[in-house]
C-alpha cells in the first residue's frame, strides 16, 4: 500500500536497498517506489529520475552532517585540520548505513567510478564547500574555490578506502583521512586554501589553532 507521507530519508534508504539487491543500473524507478511503499506517481512528484534522487540523497547527507557540525565549528581549541577531520568523519558516519547501496552505485558507474558518482552535477564540490563552512573556513573568491577543490581531492581519495573498510571503528578510514589531509599540506597550492586568516601570505600548517574571534 502506498504511503505518500514517507520521509525522504526513508526513500533514500529504499533506493540504496534496491541498489544493493539488484545493482544500481538494473534498479528502475518503479523498483524504488515499490521498495519505499510509494506509487510511481507519488515518486514522480518528488524525483523525475534516478540521478535527481541520487542528488537529493547527497544533499540529505550534507544536511545531516551540518546539523551536527556546529560544535566542531565553535570549538576554538582545535586546529583547522582537526576540524576538517572531525567533520569528514561525521560525513562517513552519515554514509555508513547506506554503504552497500553506495558500493552498488559505484560498481555500476562504469569507467567514471566514484568520481562520476560524487562529481555528478558538481555535487562533490558543493558538498565540500559546505563542509569547509561547517569548519569555520571561508570559501568565497578564487582562494575559497581552491580550498573546495583541495578538500574534494582529500575526500574522494578517502572514499576509496572507506568503501573497503568494514570495521566497526572505521580505523582504516580514519588513518587514510589523516594521511590524506597531511599529504595535502605538502603542496603549496593546497596549504594556503585551507587557511582563512591570510589571503596573500603563505598559509600556516593546518595543525595551527584558529585565531580567536575579535
Amino acid at each position: 500500500m502506498a504511503n505518500a507521507n514517507i520521509a525522504d530519508s526513508d526513500l533514500y534508504a529504499a533506493a540504496m536497498r534496491a541498489a544493493a539487491g539488484i545493482g544500481w543500473r538494473r534498479t528502475r524507478l518503479a523498483d524504488i517506489a515499490e521498495e519505499a511503499g510509494l506509487s510511481l506517481a507519488e515518486l514522480h512528484a518528488r524525483y523525475t529520475s534516478k540521478e535527481a534522487l541520487l542528488d537529493g540523497f547527497f544533499r540529505h547527507i550534507d544536511r545531516t552532517v551540518l546539523t551536527g557540525a556546529q560544535r566542531t565549528k565553535d570549538d576554538e581549541e582545535t586546529s583547522y585540520r582537526d576540524r576538517l577531520f572531525d567533520i569528514l568523519m561525521q560525513r562517513f558516519d552519515a554514509l555508513n548505513p547506506y554503504k552497500d547501496g553506495i558500493r552498488a552505485v559505484v560498481r555500476d558507474a562504469g569507467s567514471g567510478g566514484i568520481a562520476e558518482i560524487l562529481c555528478g552535477g558538481c555535487r562533490l564540490l558543493r558538498s565540500m564547500r559546505w563542509m569547509l563552512e561547517a569548519a569555520g573556513i571561508g570559501t568565497a573568491g578564487w582562494l575559497g574555490g581552491l580550498r573546495v577543490k583541495g578538500l574534494a581531492v582529500v575526500f574522494a581519495a578517502t572514499v576509496q578506502v572507506w568503501l573497503r573498510d568494514d570495521s566497526e571503528d572505521m580505523a582504516k578510514t580514519m588513518a587514510a583521512l589523516d594521511r590524506n589531509l597531511k599529504r595535502a599540506e605538502r603542496f603549496a597550492t593546497m596549504r594556503s586554501p585551507f587557511d582563512r586568516r591570510r589571503r596573500d601570505e603563505d598559509a600556516p600548517d593546518l595543525d595551527a589553532e584558529p585565531a580567536p574571534a575579535a
